[in-house]
């Protein structure tokens, strides 16, 4: 048995005093005179050792009392560990507010259930030691440590949160709280599903710092969730149906059926059907878009499952733009058949300019330029279509038969592309199609269905370097290019090796072919914009503004129903970095303000998905991980196990101050007994 004030039993000193006093209590008798006293005497020796007996009875109830009461202000205890820390302590508690433990346990959440076992904890420490509250949150007020009032306030605030912190990371904001505090003993407890995508134990030093692992696992570990959505074609176009592919992924070892898929789009909710999913698979639906108006739009992808749902909406945003501009740079006069492609399509517009009086200028505003039959590339030229592909534009090149082969082939190799060699003038037909890339792609019902494919009476043959990453989109059969695209920077190079006059090529002639062509290289980009970001992944997003030159100072604000606030801004030309940083912590759609009533863009952000796998470990796992690191301990308990009474066994065994306490008013309550029972 060991005490925890042992200085206390100084005070069995005291256990003298009843003896002093029995030994020097002298009671004063009367005389009484009778005639014949033999009998009395018989009386009187008997009650006298009576008397002794129930005095000594008396004597050893008061000394056990008097004992007991001293033992239970020293507060024994019996076993508990070896090592127990013995005087005050700091103890760090690490509580995972994360989206992961809103899963049930029994009749709560997980967060619930990680609360009340914290509230035991700290109960289980004496006022005077120092606590730290922990979650994923990591705000300013847990990074100190703090008394045991303020520490069970801090626990009954605690709400899920979208982060996400590693252990590795959280043992060293612990170890930063517990290392400022005054108490030579500390130790720290993780309340935690552990899921295995977090819990980096690897990664965690050995200290003296006691660790306690308290696993906490659901009664089941299924979830279904939206993980990503993306529209099939790169930029969406009025009033056609446009393909948004949304994937769900079924976390679960049992397959879910029957998921209900809805969209909102335009003040409506439409449902989209039921799919089932198998599991630990994913799959990919199709949920069509029918836009019927410009400028910005916002959706909502939802399905229903529970418990977990934070990942069962999807926010999403897209711009539809009021026209696509195309403009076609001629050497001498319009090329016709170009002329009547893009006038046929509402949504384009056409401008066209001669080489000689361009306007490098506006070149930004266009989608798409087209070199239509020039005999040379001007180095300036050159220089400014090479930056405006790098920052998203796209160019396509139809050469002149009687090309500068010098100043294209400088043209070429800035960007790189593969250079032109010479011009063959021999009949070639075109023998295949890519259908799997964007240009092509969903272009042709049934490629083998008498498609006529166009052909050339002369073209350029091209050197063929592998560096030069070219992307054929149709070939001639004896396997040269006819039409290439070369992705650079944020925009694409679009090559074909025959001129669009009609004495070499009749690609005009081929509809089927030359209008998706032109049409889908004006839309394309390899740079797609974003209709989402992630929460807490996405640190920076940017967006074009018109209203950025002239040098003057502006301030953008970004506002949801959260409500508002000024994100971190850079500025490079008329493009605008924004960084939201921790002030964006809920998702759904944010506005972007410069001017009060003007909305310059919508942006959707969405929880992190990191938290919808919940295969945690389990406590033989846990239990193994321990023993790898010294200062790792898994605290074995059940669910009806109170922290209090455990933690205080661990770490001071089986305390019996209590048992003191009741052994001392035992001992009281038989010294009455015998006082008013025994009469002598």
């Amino acid at each position: 048995m060991q005490f925890l004030y042992p200085i206390f039993l100084t005070a069995l000193a005291a256990l003298a005093i009843p003896v002093i006093i029995h030994l020097f209590f002298f009671r004063k008798f009367k005389k009484v005179y009778f005639t014949n006293v033999h009998f009395l005497k018989e009386v009187k020796e008997e009650t006298s050792a009576r008397r002794k007996i129930r005095d000594l009875l008396v004597l050893l109830a008061r000394m056990m009392a008097l004992a007991f009461l001293v033992l239970g202000f020293a507060q024994p205890f019996l076993g508990g560990d070896e090592d127990a820390p013995v005087g005050n302590q700091s103890v760090s508690i690490f509580i995972d507010n994360s989206f992961s433990m809103s899963a049930l346990s029994e009749d709560v959440s997980l967060l619930e259930k990680a609360k009340i076992r914290a509230k035991e904890i700290v109960e289980a420490f004496s006022p005077d030691d120092e606590f730290q509250i922990l979650t994923n949150d990591f705000e300013g007020r847990h990074q100190r440590l703090v008394s045991k009032e303020n520490a069970l306030s801090f626990i009954d605030e605690i709400k899920p949160t979208p982060d996400v912190k590693e252990f590795s990371t959280i043992y060293e904001r612990q170890q930063q709280a517990l290392n400022s505090g005054k108490n030579p003993n500390m130790r720290s407890y993780w309340l935690s599903d552990f899921q295995k995508n977090v819990s980096d134990f690897s990664n965690i030093n050995d200290t003296l710092t006691e660790v306690n692992l308290i696993p906490l696992q659901s009664v089941q570990e299924n979830n279904v969730s939206i993980d990503s959505a993306w529209f099939e074609a790169p930029v969406q176009m009025l009033n056609q149906t446009n393909n948004l592919l949304v994937k769900l992924k079924n976390y679960g070892n049992e397959t879910a059926e029957n998921i209900r898929l809805s969209l909102q789009h335009e003040g409506q909710t439409k449902p989209v059907g039921t799919v089932s999913i198998e599991a630990q698979s994913s799959r990919i639906d199709t949920v069509p878009i029918t836009i019927l108006r410009t400028g910005w739009h916002e959706g909502q992808l939802n399905i229903t499952d529970y418990p977990v749902q934070f990942d069962d909406t999807y926010f999403f945003s897209f711009y539809v733009a009021e026209e696509i501009k195309v403009l076609t740079i001629n050497e001498n006069q319009e090329n016709p058949f170009l002329n009547a492609v893009f006038q046929s399509i509402p949504a384009f517009v056409q401008t066209n300019q001669n080489s000689n009086g361009l306007e490098y200028s506006k070149f930004p505003s266009y989608q798409l330029i087209v070199l239509n039959d020039l005999q040379s590339i001007s180095s300036g030229l050159a220089a400014e279509l090479n930056q405006y592909v790098n920052k998203g534009g796209n160019v396509l090149v139809f050469p002149s038969s009687k090309a500068d082969l010098n100043s294209y082939n400088s043209f070429f190799n800035a960007f790189p592309a593969n250079t032109f060699e010479r011009f063959n003038q021999s009949a070639k037909e075109v023998g295949s199609v890519n259908a799997n890339e964007f240009v092509f792609k969903d272009v042709f019902e049934n490629k083998s269905a008498n498609l006529k494919l166009p052909g050339s009476q002369g073209n350029f043959t091209t050197s063929r370097a592998s560096s030069r990453s070219e992307e054929v989109l149709m070939t001639y059969r004896d396997g040269s290019s006819y039409f290439s695209k070369y992705k650079t920077g944020q925009g694409n190079l679009y090559v074909c090796t025959a001129p669009l006059n009609e004495e070499f090529n009749n690609l005009v002639r081929s509809s089927e072919v030359f209008v998706p062509m032109l049409y889908k290289t004006a839309i394309s980009s390899a740079r797609e914009r974003k209709i989402a970001y992630t929460i807490g992944q996405d640190e920076t997003i940017d967006t074009e503004s018109p209203d950025l030159s002239g040098g003057k100072e502006v301030i953008f604000k970004l506002k949801g129903k959260q409500g508002e606030f000024i994100p971190g801004q850079r500025i490079v030309s008329s493009k605008v970095f924004l960084t939201p940083g921790e002030q964006l912590n809920q998702a759904g759609i944010y506005d972007l303000y410069l001017n009060p009533d003007e909305i310059e863009a919508k942006f959707a952000f969405n929880f992190d998905r990191q938290e919808s796998m919940l295969e945690c470990y389990t406590s033989e796992d846990l239990e193994s991980l321990a023993s790898q690191k010294t200062n790792l301990k898994l605290l074995k308990a059940n669910a009806e196990t109170n922290f209090t009474e455990y933690i205080g066994e661990k770490s001071q065994g089986i305390s019996l101050w209590k048992w003191c306490l009741m052994l001392t008013l035992a001992f009281l309550a038989i010294e009455g007994i015998l006082l008013r029972m025994w009469k002598v």
